[in-house]
């Protein structure tokens, strides 16, 4: 696509309320994950769900394939300034997925725990909304390593950083714990209509 042409298109998406201020657009996927992509076996892998919830549990990959699923279309922001329109993705609603193990009135915040030690976190909130999955495929096919397959949350509504690479435990918490960005001066809800991008002044 040509420059002229793309600058063209993102007009037309600001007037159309759909790009973010200071995002511009891309055709792309690019790839950003701050560790090694991880070994999946699914003979080994699991998930757990731990925390306050009624019931702790705990899937094998082929058990959590078992899991009814739904299919979305959303635009998806990346807090490094790129955002990528009309991504298809298929996964577990997550509100559905809550009520296999029933989550106590005590969770306020869900926190994502993945491969590396990687963690960030969401307020229990922002994660009922009708778009926010546990996804294991992109576009018809099997999510790819470097966009968090096997398993990565997503949360289209917040910056990317918060749709989680390489799911592995889900903790319901009373108190918020911020995760590996947010301790590193990243904004700690990342709304991408709001700029939430860092919590210092002057980054960028």
């Amino acid at each position: 696509m040509s420059f002229l042409k793309r600058r063209q298109e993102e007009e037309q998406m600001k007037q159309n309320h759909r790009l973010p201020p200071g995002q511009s657009l891309t055709h792309k996927f690019p790839v950003l994950t701050y560790s090694p992509n991880p070994p999946f076996d699914p003979a080994t892998w699991d998930l757990r769900v731990f925390g306050e919830v009624e019931n702790e549990m705990r899937w094998s990959w082929a058990e959590f394939l078992e899991i009814p699923t739904v299919t979305i279309t959303t635009d998806i922001h990346c807090v490094t300034r790129w955002s990528k329109f009309d991504t298809v993705w298929e996964g577990v609603l997550f509100r559905d997925f809550m009520k296999l193990f029933g989550v106590k009135p005590t969770a306020k915040f869900v926190i994502a725990h993945c491969d590396y030690g990687y963690t960030t976190n969401t307020p229990l909130e922002a994660m009922l909304d009708d778009d926010v999955l546990l996804t294991y495929k992109y576009d018809g096919d099997w999510l790819e390593p470097d966009h968090g397959g096997p398993l990565r949350t997503l949360v289209p509504k917040l910056y990317l950083w918060k749709s989680a690479k390489f799911l592995r435990a889900i903790e319901f918490s009373e108190v918020d714990k911020p995760g590996f960005w947010e301790r590193g001066g990243y904004h700690n809800t990342g709304d991408p209509w709001k700029e939430q991008r860092y919590q210092r002044s002057g980054w960028f």
